[in-house]
């Protein structure tokens, strides 16, 4: 049901609970998902996990940009949402516009959280942690010169950290030594400025943000994009005329494009980012 609709069920009869369908390669989108849980109570979140080609750094643009619209055409066919969310930074800078041009629903992507990092340091040196293709994207070069042209911004690529993260949430223990080897550079020896943000480019990464705080030598401020998110999902339901019902009993579903992997661990950190009520499901797409 788009916006349009959903409006017209305020105005002429009972309405269900407002239906966010959010979108990435993995488990990483769930920590914009907490935020948006948190910020928009009574939304109900169809989340898609695409594991079927995980990890999308491993992959071609060209079959990213085919794989992502054919997969999120199927799915907002099928379960109607009244908006997506684009949890991906990779998926964002690929596909939005086409997304946006294709369905008739609102689409929100994520970008890495640059700009209020860069506005807001104290020291004019910032870090960005994202994905090895992310770090050396067109697109975040545009970001860095449109936004912290002023700053030193020392970029940091891991696609290890994704996998950390997807292991994590299912229970397995998390390697100090290797967050502090991948945070190295952030707090070596001889750089001009000291980096006082951090930027987690990746929504994998807010997974991991206590275990990153506990890692890194000196306090940094780590900035994600949950929270922006979150308060463009509320705005668009405000702009419709929405009033979300904290009251409704509303069934979370996660899916998989392959095979579920969902253990007692998972479940317990699904109950810890505000999923209180969610059926899991794999599917092959």
């Amino acid at each position: 049901m788009s916006l349009s609709r959903m409006s017209g069920a305020i105005n002429g009869g009972p309405q269900s609970p407002p239906t966010v369908l959010v979108f990435d390669s993995g488990v990483g989108g769930l920590s914009v998902c907490q935020s948006i849980l948190s910020m928009c109570p009574g939304v109900r979140i169809i989340y898609v996990a695409d594991n079927a080609s995980f990890p999308y750094g491993t992959r071609s643009e060209s079959y990213l940009r085919s794989r992502i619209v054919n997969v999120l055409s199927g799915l907002c066919e099928q379960h109607q949402p009244d908006m997506l969310v684009i949890a991906c930074n990779t998926a964002s800078t690929l596909v939005l516009a086409d997304l946006r041009q294709l369905l008739c629903l609102p689409v929100v992507g994520v970008v890495p959280a640059i700009k209020p990092a860069a506005e807001t340091t104290q020291t004019g040196a910032i870090g960005l942690l994202a994905t090895s293709a992310t770090v050396q994207r067109d697109y975040t070069d545009q970001l860095v010169a449109d936004f912290a042209g002023h700053c030193d911004v020392i970029r940091v690529g891991s696609s290890r950290l994704v996998e950390i993260a997807e292991h994590y949430l299912r229970g397995h223990p998390v390697n100090e030594g290797e967050l502090k080897a991948i945070l190295a550079d952030f707090f070596r020896e001889g750089l001009a400025r000291k980096v006082d943000k951090i930027v987690l480019g990746c929504t994998h990464f807010p997974l991991l943000k206590q275990q990153l705080e506990s890692c890194a030598p000196r306090h940094v401020e780590w900035v994600d994009s949950g929270n922006a998110i979150a308060n463009r999902v509320c705005s668009l339901f405000k702009e419709a005329g929405l009033s979300l019902d904290a009251s409704h009993k509303v069934l979370h579903r996660i899916r998989f494009t392959g095979e579920a992997i969902a253990n007692k661990q998972f479940h317990c950190q699904l109950a810890l980012l505000g999923f209180d009520n969610v059926k899991i499901e794999g599917v092959i797409i």
